[in-house]
């Protein structure tokens, strides 16, 4: 499906939508948890239904479902399928195979999409140490396993992802029930995820602490489970910062629901703003950012690499040459996003080079009326739609379904503060 957009500013209020990170990490947890736990604000988007379909099928049930409110019921984790589909998301791919792999059944973990390339070799490496078998030795999905898992000292590297250690921490909570279990863990990368796991577990009840996110801690005496549990899931900083970037460079808008001191690693997305000289202030309990002259900036994104495509757009309207450290994050998402920002950067006439780890990009004007291939891509058609604001002329997006991955609103929130033509 394609989308056209012209140029163009915006005006108008946003509400934000909910966090996937956060909802698929509480499902996860609401599996696990003996009781009920009731969810309010939980999205929609494919990643979240996917995770909400991998919890039935390893056992809970859907009480209901209305008013914005989801409430899960579970006696913990006892499969009913003998093959998990994770969709396309990789973290829920990665959370839920350790938790799967706490059952003594066989079973499969697969997907669909671009997550059957990205790499899982984290698991088949460390699961067979934890007693787990796993069958295949492709490294990727699909994978199957049986376990019980068995909780163990030992040492991951986390430079690839912080989500092969989201996964341990989930099944060790459950897992370590006689003394307390050490995972040490060499350059993790994206700390404010692992802040994020951890304080939903801490949520539910569980004793996980950290020294320097480099020794994590899960000790069984520390767990205190309640019967039930209500949870609210906090509006997602990383979908807000296609918003704030498009009021910073084409109007003003208001977003509604973000938490500010939000443990999200992209919420970085304000101190950078404010730091080049966006306009940009909390009103009202709403963040309000309104059309700015900004400066050329430098920021690693190696802990909030979601944000790379929409810091590409804001580099390209700020005066100077920007640079945004960590590439080494872009090769496993949903398009290789060191190729598909480099294409929508050419596209849109924007000078960039990649230096070492870096994206070093010169800041122009005004952006180039094109077509932009968003390679499937979730990010890249959101950055894109907001780049098309400051374009000199329409911007066609192809395949622009992505957006129902995380944001399925998106457009329709686009269409909510300015005119869209489809």
């Amino acid at each position: 499906m394609k989308v056209t957009i012209d140029p163009g500013s915006i005006s108008g209020c946003i509400q934000a939508a909910p966090s996937k990170s956060m909802t698929q990490r509480v499902y996860a947890a609401a599996l696990l948890h003996k009781g009920i736990t009731t969810i309010h604000g939980a999205g929609f988007s494919d990643d979240e239904q996917a995770a909400l379909s991998v919890v039935q099928q390893l056992g809970a049930k859907i009480v209901s479902q209305e008013a914005g409110t989801t409430v899960i019921e579970s006696a913990g984790l006892v499969p009913v399928s003998t093959e998990i589909n994770c969709g396309e998301s990789g973290l829920s791919a990665r959370l839920f195979i350790p938790i799967a792999a706490l059952s003594d059944k066989e079973i499969t973990i697969t997907g669909q999409g671009s997550l059957m390339q990205r790499p899982m070799k984290q698991f088949t490496h460390l699961l067979p140490l934890l007693d787990v078998q796993v069958y295949g030795t492709t490294n990727q999905l699909p994978l199957k396993l049986r376990g019980p898992l068995v909780a163990k000292n030992i040492t991951i590297d986390g430079s690839d992802s912080s989500q092969f250690l989201s996964g341990l921490l989930f099944a060790y909570c459950y897992a370590a029930s006689d003394s307390e279990k050490v995972i040490e863990v060499e350059n993790l990368s994206s700390r404010p995820y692992v802040d994020m796991t951890i304080d939903v577990l801490r949520k539910f009840g569980n004793g996980v602490s950290h020294e320097n996110y480099h020794t994590f801690r899960i000790d069984p005496s520390g767990t205190i489970k309640p019967d039930d549990l209500e949870i609210t899931i906090d509006g997602d900083w990383s979908s807000a910062a296609f918003w704030l970037v498009a009021g910073a460079i084409a109007g003003d808008v208001e977003i509604a629901g973000l938490v500010n001191n939000s443990l999200q690693a992209d919420q970085a997305i304000y101190g950078l703003l404010h730091s080049i000289g966006a306009r940009i202030e909390w009103l009202d309990g709403k963040l309000k950012v309104s059309k700015s002259r900004m400066k050329a900036f430098e920021f690693d994104a190696t802990d909030c690499p979601d944000l790379f495509p929409v810091l590409a757009i804001l580099a390209a309207l700020c005066t100077g040459e920007s640079y945004i450290k960590g590439v080494h994050r872009l090769f496993h998402k949903e398009s290789n996003r060191a190729e598909s920002i480099s294409e929508m950067l050419e596209n849109f006439n924007v000078p960039y080079s990649i230096e070492d780890d870096s994206f070093c990009i010169s800041g122009v004007n005004t952006l180039q009326g094109t077509i932009i291939d968003s390679h499937k891509d979730h990010r890249i058609v959101m950055a894109a739609a907001i780049g098309a604001l400051r374009a000199n002329g329409p911007v066609d997006i192809e395949g622009v379904e992505a957006v129902n991955k995380s944001y399925p609103g998106f457009f329709k929130d686009l269409e909510n503060v300015r005119s869209a033509r489809w």
